[in-house]
């Protein structure tokens, strides 16, 4: 076997190892997302049940929490299997993010237990869940800024935006929690709650982008149109309600007070607001399922694939040696220059050269443009100085006297001082000229 075919062998038995790695990863960001979204319903049951006093979801809060353990349970004995894998240096980062996220993970049971006791205010147990989830979020970014495969990246991408704007819409389902439990929003939640529909949307948008055709038809099909209506209308009365402390008692409400108002009142909106937006995180959830079984399903093809090739290297094809050229034209025929060319500049490595280059090519340019400015600027002042000279010898003025009348002459016909000083020069050579000839 030649060193070409044995080279050959190496970089598809590397391509296996590295698709394993992702079929890995990919199993782990599924148990990610099962775990999150177990938190997140916990995330909103809790809120209700600060809110309240206790009064309120106690039975289901109890009941997400044992979900959420079953759960972490589930994608802890995953990421330990990561952690075993004999490839620690392409994942450095990921299993980085995987610590980090396992210490935050053995402090959850003492903020379950403030919560319980209601040793901990609703906006604090909030705050700390988004920072738990925002770190296992940031395991399944890793992944997807790990892969080396397009396809899978793009895969991964979908997905890690999916998941993004699923938990703005669990925040956004804990903040209006908050405010219909308790029966007003002050203006810190109203504000946050319309921050996070903008964020959602945005995050959506760039899934919608990377997404397959499938993934896309089952995210049309999971938002039911009346679960969305119902949750706008409830958006629509929190970003409406308000205090009226200054109001007289017996001052004439307006409509919008009316309205206003009966929200401000109406605190079982609470418990609407939680189940319409559940509906709608659930139906998020499905899809996001859909997205994981692609990726995985991706993956094993892709291994399946490149395993398929590995076999026919390494069987012997009893071909003749091709003709002398021929492997040099084979190179342009596997890959054309204009693909080659067109995946260098999409690469990471590429675009970071292009980057690269145009920062030093701004760079150079402004220097030279900052060069250029100096050299002309010490022209004029030449020129401005040269000037003066001849208006001191021939007007008998001093410098200072000189220096306002260059001044003023050039406002006067709307020239610059440079301009104004290179005319006087001019004209001083003409006349020394002049001078000249009738000399003679």
């Amino acid at each position: 076997m030649s060193s070409a075919q044995q080279l050959l062998l190496t970089a598809l038995r590397c391509d296996i190892d590295s698709l394993h790695h992702l079929a890995t990863t990919s199993e782990i960001v599924g148990d990610i997302s099962g775990f999150i979204h177990a938190l997140q319903r916990e995330r909103g049951a809790s809120t209700i049940y600060l809110v309240s006093k206790g009064k309120r979801f106690a039975t289901r809060r109890k009941e997400y929490v044992e979900r959420s353990q079953v759960a972490e349970a589930v994608m802890r004995q995953r990421l330990e299997a990561l952690t075993k894998e004999a490839r620690p240096q392409a994942a450095a980062r990921l299993i980085r993010r995987v610590a980090a996220v396992w210490l935050a993970l053995d402090d959850l049971d003492t903020l379950r237990q403030a919560i319980h006791s209601l040793a901990v205010s609703p906006d604090a147990a909030t705050q700390a869940l988004n920072h738990l989830i925002s770190g296992l979020l940031a395991i399944v970014f890793e992944a997807a800024d790990t892969s080396a495969d397009p396809d899978i990246t793009r895969a991964l991408v979908a997905i890690f935006h999916l998941m993004q704007g699923k938990e703005l819409a669990g925040q956004e389902r804990a903040c209006g929690a908050f405010g219909f439990t308790q029966g007003h929003f002050d203006d810190a939640h109203r504000e946050l709650l319309s921050r996070l529909v903008r964020d959602q949307q945005r995050c959506f948008a760039t899934f919608e982008e990377f997404a397959s055709a499938e993934a896309l038809r089952a995210w049309e099909q999971a938002l039911s149109p009346r679960t969305l209506a119902g949750i706008q209308q409830l958006r629509n009365t929190a970003y409406h309600t308000c205090h009226h402390p200054h109001r007289h008692p017996q001052q004439k409400a307006s409509i919008d007070d009316t309205y206003t108002d009966k929200a401000h009142t109406d605190k079982a909106l609470g418990e609407t607001w939680y189940e319409l937006t559940t509906l709608r995180i659930d139906s998020i959830k499905t899809v996001e399922d859909t997205l994981n079984s692609q990726l995985t399903a991706l993956c094993h093809q892709k291994i399946t694939q490149v395993q398929s090739a590995l076999e026919q290297a390494e069987t012997p094809q009893g071909k003749s040696p091709l003709a002398p050229c021929e492997q040099l034209l084979a190179l342009s025929d596997s890959q054309p220059l204009g693909e080659l060319t067109a995946s260098a500049l999409t690469s990471p490595l590429g675009r970071s050269l292009i980057e690269l280059a145009h920062a030093q090519s701004s760079h150079l340019q402004g220097l030279s443009d900052e060069l250029e400015n100096t050299r002309k600027a010490l022209r004029e002042r030449k020129l401005i100085e040269r000037a003066k000279g001849l208006i001191m010898a021939y007007q008998a003025m001093t410098e200072e006297e000189a220096y306002r009348f260059l001044r003023k002459t050039s406002m006067d016909q709307s020239k610059s001082m440079a301009d104004m000083a290179q005319s006087i020069l001019d004209l001083s050579s003409m006349l020394k000229r002049k001078e000249e000839k009738h000399t003679h």
